[in-house]
């Protein structure tokens, strides 16, 4: 124990905030789980326990994963995201369809359900970051900086954009950001952006007018619902309204751990709608030290990555810490039903498995940038400690040879 916690480097920050999100995570899934566990069968410490042993397995990812030197996954982006184009093409086809929606694969032996999108979020900024620092000198250029980046970010898209428009979104947003920090042309990106917009506008009139039952429907009709102009979802509209009374109940302060009553009514409680049952539980204030915890890590990233002398640091920082606040904005925007329902967790708080391990590595490799940053200036405190001490020694003996 006492070796692992000096081996324990990165940003303390980082680390205190994962612990604090974890713990939030415990309390919150405990409580949100009592009707799931009925409805299963099985003992309330069971999806506790489940979900304390995710967590853990967390952290110990993250632990090796802040151990392995940044620079190494340049190398591992390029067959993470050849893997990832696999998994998402057998996931498009013989994928598991929940809520008409095909987003996992369940893996055989261990039975576990694996959302193949949250590995390709990391793959693809994995990769994008190589790319962006390797082709800097010719990233001016159309054909030989410009489409090799372009071409990765829209297959990843067009593969997760049938069954997870949020995922999507979520991911393109983040590259957008990318390859405007990896100094791409204004006019290649706006381009870009024109591209995406009438492919999106395809896409949801498509949607709009596809059968009515399907995956392609159930979004047209999230889209509308949420735009006012379609017939409302009962099952959508439920969720929305049984989760503004949890957020009317928690008032300030909420009505404490435990005590929560839209548990057993709000459907995916644990999951999506988390944000939801923290507020009824922990009130305005459990709800702005949520917001901070995820704006704290967003700022430790950014100085991470700011920090970092090498641009694949920097980009593929930037990237991490975008994804993962980007997420949790998303989820917390649902909640609020600032925006339409999208199926996504709150990254480290909602019961999961291995969306809370991938998110895990993701800050590991965060970690792991901060880790080279502290050694790299530790370096230069001790080089320029022995130039001062050269220096002087030099006057010295300058000084006595003229005595």
């Amino acid at each position: 124990m006492r070796k692992i916690l000096q081996n324990l480097k990165g940003d303390k920050v980082i680390w205190a905030v994962v612990l604090i999100l974890s713990l939030i995570s415990i309390l919150a899934v405990y409580s949100a789980t009592g009707s799931l566990a009925y409805r299963e069968k099985v003992n309330p410490e069971f999806y506790l326990l489940k979900q304390i042993f995710i967590l853990i397995m967390g952290l110990v990812l993250m632990y090796f994963a802040h151990l392995i030197k940044y620079t190494h996954y340049s190398k591992i982006s390029q067959i993470a995201l050849l893997i990832s184009v696999v998994l998402l093409l057998v996931t498009l086809f013989r994928g598991e369809t929940e809520n008409e929606a095909t987003r996992r694969l369940i893996l055989p032996i261990i039975n576990i359900k694996f959302q193949p999108s949250d590995f390709a979020k990391l793959a693809l900024i994995m990769y994008l970051a190589r790319l962006l620092s390797n082709r800097q000198e010719d990233i001016k250029d159309y054909k030989k900086g410009f489409l090799p980046i372009v071409i990765p970010i829209a297959v990843i898209f067009m593969l997760i954009l049938p069954d997870n428009l949020s995922t999507a979104a979520i991911l393109f947003a983040t590259s957008l950001i990318l390859i405007f920090v990896g100094r791409v042309k204004t006019q290649y990106i706006l381009s870009l952006l024109g591209v995406m917009a009438v492919l999106c506008g395809i896409f949801f009139l498509v949607a709009k007018n596809s059968p009515n039952q399907g995956r392609l429907r159930t979004w047209g009709n999230r889209i509308e619902n949420f735009m006012g102009t379609g017939t409302p979802d009962p099952k959508d509209e439920f969720q929305n309204n049984q989760a503004k009374i949890a957020i009317a109940n928690g008032a300030p302060f909420g009505k404490f751990p435990g005590n929560s009553t839209q548990r057993n009514i709000l459907p995916q409680a644990y999951s999506d709608f988390i944000f939801a049952i923290i507020i009824e539980e922990y009130g305005l204030l459990g709800a702005i030290v949520i917001i901070l915890l995820y704006l704290i890590l967003l700022y430790r990233g950014i100085r991470i990555a700011s920090r970092c002398d090498k641009f694949f640091g920097t980009l593929l920082g930037l990237g991490i810490s975008f994804v993962i606040v980007f997420q949790a904005m998303i989820n917390m925007g649902v909640t609020l039903d600032l925006l339409p329902n999208t199926g996504q967790t709150l990254p480290l708080v909602s019961l999961g498995g291995t969306s809370i391990w991938l998110t895990s590595i993701g800050i590991g490799i965060l970690l792991s940038i901060s880790r080279a940053n502290e050694e790299a200036e530790k370096l230069k405190a001790e080089q320029d400690a022995n130039q001062e001490a050269n220096n002087e020694l030099k006057t010295e003996t300058t000084d006595a040879v003229t005595a």
